[in-house]
């Protein structure tokens, strides 16, 4: 369970530096349904770009923003729904947009659920602490934003090979940027590079996403909601929800599928991850350049007894469907050869390197289980093309002028092309054959016990289930948080 002793100095301390800032914190019941943030913050927020680090932002971790660069209030979950024109499948796809919040990705939410329960309890002192936040990329992005919001001092650590605008928009916004060996799979030395800092300084505070169960907790009650709500929503006479997939990363998108299975019995989860690097598939290793899913191991808060299905995509297929979603003659060759309605092609940049992604593992799903157009499947687009330009460029540099040939190649290869190799279906041996792969890293490696190894998977009601319920409790603090600053009461 995340711990939620409080220090009440500490605490103190926080809720002075909250009104010296002008610090109001977003319940978890808010970010599910906006309806509930007071209607003086949406005044405010009427005045607010969507990217400004002003705290009003806050109130913006959630997938249900106005889809506005300024001044945006709320409306239902933001979602698009991949028409068989694109996928080839007969299932109906919903994909998620992550554009539409704060930084442009949903890690924003997953790095608050991560920072707020320290700092409404006092374990994170905002005047003494310094928050890490390693990252494989966008988390890291998250991480930052928030502790500027949350005026605390930040720490941002990802592998030198990611995108240069992750580093550049890092930059300005982190207290302090370090760039660790190597590229996506390079989970390990990000790892060794807390573990140093853990080490020789006294007022760092580690955020590592791959264990945090306050990352679980919010996309389980944030993330689960809301694809539901987008499913309620979209849903026609006869349909049914089928399931989800999710490109493994930090895997706390993962716990939205928990929330949906919960909801919708009869509905698969499945994990995705590159065919480069396969670990779940074959407890395998490797380097890819799929950003945003790190892989070489198993994440803690991967709850793998609630996993269906591995689907593992080639890096390869990725980065060409990047750059021929980007491509006028990409989009004209949807449009032209495939009956892709040309105001859902002007939608593709909503899609970057993980969400292409996690729509490749979708179709697999949907032709593996052989889905109907009665079924829906459900998955994220975590961030969007914005962040992968200088991507598009490399590839641009690499192969040459775009042309139709090269349109036509890419969509029937890595599109069209696509099958239901590389995957399996996961029995319990299977299962716990990948459970166990977690002892490797977080028991020899990061300081973990074998005992709580092993409740995660016999003790699901005192694990799993207990964190789900947290967020009551994790509430009832922020409301008395923000009681204390007296901020809300004389909000003009």
């Amino acid at each position: 369970m995340i711990d939620l002793t409080r220090n009440e100095a500490a605490l103190e301390r926080n809720i002075e530096k909250a009104k010296e800032n002008h610090i109001i914190i977003p319940t978890i019941a808010q970010m599910k349904d906006p309806d509930q943030v007071p209607e003086k913050i949406k005044e405010k927020l009427k005045q607010v770009g969507l990217w400004d680090v002003n705290p009003l932002n806050l109130f913006r971790i959630t997938w249900k923003n106005e889809r506005k660069e300024f001044g945006g209030l709320y409306g239902g979950s933001n979602y698009i729904v991949l028409p068989s024109e694109l996928t080839g499948v007969k299932a109906k796809i919903i994909c998620m947009v992550g554009k539409w919040f704060p930084t442009g990705c949903h890690k924003v939410g997953a790095s608050f659920g991560c920072l707020a329960p320290r700092l409404i309890t006092g374990q994170f002192d905002a005047s003494y602490h310094k928050a890490v936040w390693p990252s494989t990329g966008n988390y890291c992005r998250g991480g930052a934003f928030n502790s500027k919001l949350l005026a605390c001092d930040s720490i941002a650590i990802l592998p030198k090979e990611m995108s240069r605008e992750r580093f550049e928009w890092l930059n300005s916004i982190a207290g302090e940027v370090i760039a660790t060996p190597g590229c996506e799979s390079n989970v390990k030395e990000i790892f060794d590079k807390t573990w140093e800092l853990r080490n020789t300084r006294e007022d760092v505070l580690i955020f590592n996403q791959f264990e945090e169960m306050g990352n679980y907790l919010w996309h389980y009650n944030v993330t689960g909601s809301a694809i539901a709500d987008a499913f309620e929503e979209m849903k026609q006479d006869g349909d049914r929800f089928a399931g989800a997939i999710f490109t493994s990363g930090s895997a706390g998108t993962m716990a939205s599928g928990d929330y949906l299975k919960q909801k919708y019995p009869h509905s698969k989860l499945g994990v995705g991850e590159a065919l480069q690097c396969p670990t779940l598939l074959n407890n395998g290793f490797g380097g890819h350049r799929i950003e945003g899913i790190g892989d070489k191991h198993v994440p803690w808060i991967h709850n793998v007894k609630n996993t269906d299905l591995v689907v593992d995509i080639d890096d390869e297929d990725s980065q060409r469907l990047l750059r021929f979603f980007n491509e006028p003659l990409g989009r004209e060759y949807l449009v032209k050869e495939c009956g892709l309605d040309p105001e859902f092609a002007g939608l593709l940049d909503f899609f970057g390197i993980s969400g292409i992604a996690n729509m490749l593992c979708a179709i697999k799903m949907a032709k593996y289980y052989e889905l109907t157009e009665h079924d829906v499947l459900a998955t994220v687009l975590t961030d969007s093309a914005v962040m992968y330009q200088s991507r598009i460029k490399e590839l641009q540099d690499e192969t040459g002028e775009y042309t139709p040939v090269m349109a036509a190649v890419d969509y029937q290869t890595h599109l069209a092309g696509i099958k239901t190799d590389s995957m399996q279906e996961l029995t319990y041996v299977d299962r716990k054959r990948v459970h166990n792969l977690k002892y490797y890293t977080w028991v020899e490696q990061q300081g973990k016990e074998t005992e709580e190894l092993n409740a995660l998977w016999y003790d699901t009601e005192h694990t799993w289930e207990a964190v789900q319920k947290q967020a009551p409790q994790i509430d009832a603090l922020i409301n008395e948080f923000n009681e204390r600053t007296g901020l809300l009461k004389t909000l003009d």
